[in-house]
Formats: structure tokens, sequence, C-alpha cells
């Protein structure tokens, strides 16, 4: 299973430099993992930059993943995994949710570079 984090959902959204890169999980037939967190920050940016209606429709298109919403197993791991990677909180969660799940996490934010489990493009 994968999980594309925020700035790989964006990236792909937006036509970015590295689009290409997150096709690959994105358009694959293999279910996606969806952190509740990943719909914020993506609804988030694209209310900003694209408007309501547009992001709701990228909301929508997102959900046809496996949401995975934050519980307290979930929190716990986030933290100690926090404390172990001195990730931020929101990336601590992705990587909980990623190994929780025994999923690959892509991404192009280098905080998760050289991490396990973890398929890392340099942003362009």
């Amino acid at each position: 299973m994968n999980l594309v984090d925020s700035s790989g959902w964006i990236e792909y959204l937006s036509g970015g430099g590295n689009a290409a890169f997150f096709r690959t999980p994105i358009e694959s037939d293999e279910p996606l993992l969806i952190p509740s967190l990943c719909l914020f920050e993506v609804y988030r940016h694209m209310l900003r930059h694209i408007g309501r209606e547009e992001a709701l429709n990228v909301v929508a298109a997102m959900r046809s993943g496996v949401l995975v919403e934050l519980d307290d197993h979930l929190a716990l791991e986030a933290a100690e995994l926090s404390i172990e990677t001195k990730l931020a909180l929101a990336d601590s969660i992705i990587l909980a949710t990623t190994h929780a799940h025994d999923a690959e996490l892509w991404t192009q934010d280098a905080d998760f570079e050289g991490l396990e489990g973890v398929r890392y493009r340099a942003a362009k």
C-alpha cells in the first residue's frame, strides 16, 4: 500500500516538476492511504489557490482512497517517532500512519529523506 504526503498531492495536482513521480502511486489501481491530515493540508492549499469548488473536487477524489483518521494509538506512535526522528508534528503523524499500515510513503519533503519506508524525490 502507498501513502502520498500532502506535498506530493499538491505537486501532482499543480503539474509541478515531480508530478510524474507522484503519478505512479496516485493513478495506480492499488488503493492509497489518505490520512485525514493530508485532506486538511491539501484542501487548505487548494482553497487558497484555486477556490472552494475546485478544492472540494480534489478532496472528493482523494476520498476514493482508504481514509485514515488520527486515533489515540496513532497519536502515541507519532509522538514516539517525533522524538526518535526529530520530525515535526504533521510529518510524525504521516510517518506513523505509513508504518501502522506497512505502507510506502511517497514524498518530496526533505525531512523524510533517508527514513525507512520512504520513497523520496527532491523538489524541483
